[in-house]
């Protein structure tokens, strides 16, 4: 009997399509009682060490789980699943952990890299283990921003390591209890032939000689395919792409495809992650959009990468009066297997409210933020902010309150400096908001990463706008992710090699296979660039 503790942190409807495409069958924990019964546990989670432990506590689980282990019997934390061994982590200070494993879990000083640790990196085996039989080095995706430190007090237990900032645990097992801080459900086929090797009936003990690999790990820049899906004049959803963002030609909405068909594509041809944007959800009423969670629930049964969803993700009251929060509408997104959620013109509002009080809406009377509401909940990772900046030109620097930056591309009257305006509603509204102050009060709101597009560049197929990602990219500590005009494969080395991101995203040009995503990857190989390889996106 393999069995589930889910308590209601994040996405765990990727980790069920995992094990099903395994083709086992899972039961799910609803009693304390449930846990002594299990043959086979799993404890997955994302978020706060202290909201995991503390829904732990209230469901009465903590006892069962800890005879559980201390029986030595077979387990498989996962992210906060592993860190909860622990006996205590500095994300929440005062709160024990189960107190299996000696040590705390402390926030990543990673050294002028950004945090959290996002994206795809590889692990070091510090010993030999059933769970990673011939791993050749392939890298799996990870995300948090507290790792647990190998000390001599838990070397016993140290299974496998990572490289960001400096080495932490990325593997532990003692006996036949293990954990990992990647996430095997969205590290493609690889990730899902190591979740194999623990779903079955082989062995878990490990050897007792421990060995050293010398080489480090590197996190790889993440390419990923966004799909912007809204209906058609027909009523049928359809992935679409704008021209600085006008998603019409001819009169009619530009159909590229079905949302379902290209997810899969892309997983197969090798794309980190998968954004899907509701560009006409800021009309509807989010939790009515049935067709959209439904392509949610059934990309997540065959895409096995992080799947973000944006648009409409905000607070609204429904025709018959009843209010939902922005976690609620959040939590409905989750539950349909979405990893990542995206936040754009409510963004706006939220920061324009926050810079007008001076501190964070969660510390005054105001109801806080859809930024602070998600993230306290499921963490700050799971918190995306979409930016859609246009160029304003001045003449000079101290023509504006807002914060320039020289650019090489002059303005129409020939004005060599500009600032970025941040616009809501598909970028049909302007703000008295630079891109800048958005991303860093949203930072300080609590979001863990920014989708950072460029109105000017959509659609041209001219290149990322380098100034832009480069300013926002400098003023904050979190991911970046640069997105809009990307074209051939040189704007994706371009990007990276200019600018400190993390990420580039496109659309357009995957859609139509202008510029397909194993040449984008061949090519970043070519340049020395740190990827994922294409081919894990293959089945195994």
């Amino acid at each position: 009997m393999i069995s589930l503790i889910d308590y209601g942190a994040g996405n765990v409807r990727s980790l069920r399509n995992a094990i099903g495409r395994l083709g086992y069958a899972l039961t799910d924990i609803t009693r304390p009682e449930d846990i002594l019964k299990a043959e086979r546990l799993i404890f997955p989670g994302v978020g706060s060490f202290g909201a995991a432990m503390q829904r732990l506590h209230s469901l009465g689980y903590v006892e069962p789980l800890k005879e559980y282990l201390q029986a030595d019997r077979p387990f498989l934390g996962i992210c906060i699943g592993l860190q909860c061994l622990f006996e205590g982590s500095e994300e929440s200070p005062g709160v024990a952990g189960l107190g299996l494993i000696p040590g705390t879990i402390r926030r990543f000083d990673a050294n002028g890299l950004s945090v959290p640790h996002m994206g795809w990196n590889g692990v070091r085996p510090q010993r030999d283990s059933p769970l990673f039989n011939g791993y050749r080095g392939e890298q799996l995706y990870f995300v948090h921003s507290y790792r647990a430190a190998p000390e001599p007090a838990n070397a016993h237990w140290s299974l496998a390591c990572t490289d960001y900032g400096g080495e932490f645990l990325s593997a532990v097992q003692k006996g036949k209890v293990a954990a990992v801080q990647f996430h095997p459900e969205k590290s493609g086929e690889v990730g899902l032939v190591l979740l194999d090797r623990f779903l079955s009936d082989a062995p878990l003990e490990t050897a007792a000689a421990p060995y050293r690999d010398p080489e480090r790990t590197r996190l790889a820049k993440r390419v990923i395919a966004c799909l912007d899906v809204r209906t058609n004049d027909a009523g049928d959803l359809v992935v679409t792409k704008g021209d600085q963002y006008d998603v019409r030609e001819q009169g009619q909405v530009r159909n590229l495809g079905k949302p379902v068909d290209l997810a899969r594509r892309y997983y197969a041809e090798g794309a980190d992650e998968i954004t899907f944007l509701n560009i006409t959800a800021f009309r509807d009423f989010p939790l009515g959009n049935q067709p959209m969670l439904e392509v949610l629930e059934r990309t997540s049964e065959q895409v096995f990468v992080p799947l973000t969803i944006g648009g409409g993700i905000r607070a609204f009251t429904d025709m018959d009066g009843r209010h939902y929060s922005a976690l609620d509408v959040a939590a409905a997104y989750f539950r349909s297997g979405a990893d990542k959620i995206s936040i754009g013109s409510d963004a706006v509002a939220a920061v324009e409210r926050y810079l007008q009080h001076g501190r964070a809406t969660g510390d005054s009377a105001i109801e806080p933020s859809a930024i602070e509401q998600i993230a306290r909940v499921y963490g700050n990772q799971a918190v995306v902010i979409s930016i859609d900046p246009r160029r304003v030109y001045v003449a000079a620097p101290d023509r504006t309150r807002h914060r320039t930056v020289r650019t090489q591309v002059p303005g129409p009257n020939g004005e060599q400096f500009c600032w970025f305006q941040c616009t809501v509603k598909g970028g049909r509204e302007g703000r008295d908001l630079d891109a800048i102050e958005l991303a860093q009060a949203c930072e300080q709101l609590g979001a863990g990463e920014l989708l950072l597009n460029s109105i000017d560049r959509d659609g041209t197929g001219t290149g990322f706008d380098l100034a832009l990602v480069e300013a926002v990219s400098r003023s904050v500590t979190i991911p970046v992710i640069a997105s809009s005009g990307a074209g051939e494969v040189a704007h994706f080395s371009e990007v990276f090699e200019v600018t400190d991101v993390e990420a580039a995203l496109a659309a357009g040009i995957f859609h139509r296979r202008e510029v397909p995503i194993t040449a984008v990857k061949a090519h970043l190989k070519v340049r020395g660039i740190e990827t994922r390889e294409a081919s894990q996106g293959k089945r195994v």
